[in-house]
């Protein structure tokens, strides 16, 4: 993948569901207690703050983005109204950078989807993260698939341009997979090592003809705003 002069992704702060699955998960309870649909879930206190971090991140850059595209969920888009609050980026909001669809398995935890769905269980544990769907729902090659006709519109529109993703930990992966062409086993493998923190930076730098990693899941500007790292799973049991 080439074109770009730049591309960056940040994860979305710390939501108030990201606080509610991880006290789920830690409960052994079925169910995630949460009210709000998984696209109007908001940002916690503290991921506000992590959201200002970015802000000041940007700040300090020679060469600033030139255009921000924001997932559509709230906790993107809070994330990415409060780090581009002092800068002149312009943002657009774009559908296909939301989360990943976890249909029927929605709001439930690891325990939840072996007790409600043991079948469905067993072939998510059979098929792996990448290629197993959910019913009503996404599998990764699906969002893999919005992201590449996504950043190929972009690089045609903005040939060496310098761009910035808000959205979400599964984005953050397959924008990595796109940028380095990862093959499923290789990202796979990645995945089960690390965690996407909330605001988290990561980004590649182009020639025009491919791209080169700059850094990945990056939080020194969290620490360097005092703001605390966190990567809570978000907002839908996940298998590891």
């Amino acid at each position: 993948m080439g074109q770009f002069a730049w591309l960056g992704i940040v994860r979305h702060g710390q939501s108030v569901g990201n606080i509610a699955a991880a006290q789920a998960e830690r409960a052994g309870a079925e169910v995630i207690d949460l009210a709000d649909r998984d696209a109007d879930v908001p940002l916690s206190p503290t991921g506000r703050h992590q959201a200002q971090a970015v802000g000041a991140f940007l700040a300090k850059q020679d060469r600033p983005p030139e255009l921000a595209l924001v997932s559509p969920y709230l906790r993107a888009r809070q994330t990415a109204e409060l780090a581009l609050a002092d800068t002149r980026i312009p943002m657009v909001v774009d559908e296909r950078l939301r989360d990943r669809e976890l249909g029927v398995l929605d709001l439930l935890t690891n325990a939840g989807v072996r007790a409600r769905f043991p079948d469905e269980a067993v072939r998510r544990a059979h098929l792996g993260k990448y290629y197993y769907r959910p019913p009503g729902g996404e599998n990764w090659a699906d969002v893999q698939l919005r992201l590449r006709v996504l950043l190929r519109e972009l690089r045609e529109d903005h040939p060496g341009g310098r761009i910035l993703l808000f959205a979400h930990e599964a984005t953050v992966w397959l924008v990595r997979a796109l940028a380095e062409e990862l093959a499923e086993p290789e990202l796979m493998a990645l995945t089960r090592n690390e965690a996407i923190a909330n605001c988290s930076v990561s980004s590649w730098c182009g020639d025009g003809v491919s791209l080169s990693p700059e850094r990945f899941n990056d939080v020194a500007h969290l620490e360097d705003h005092g703001a605390p790292p966190t990567e809570q799973e978000e907002v839908r049991a996940e298998p590891a």
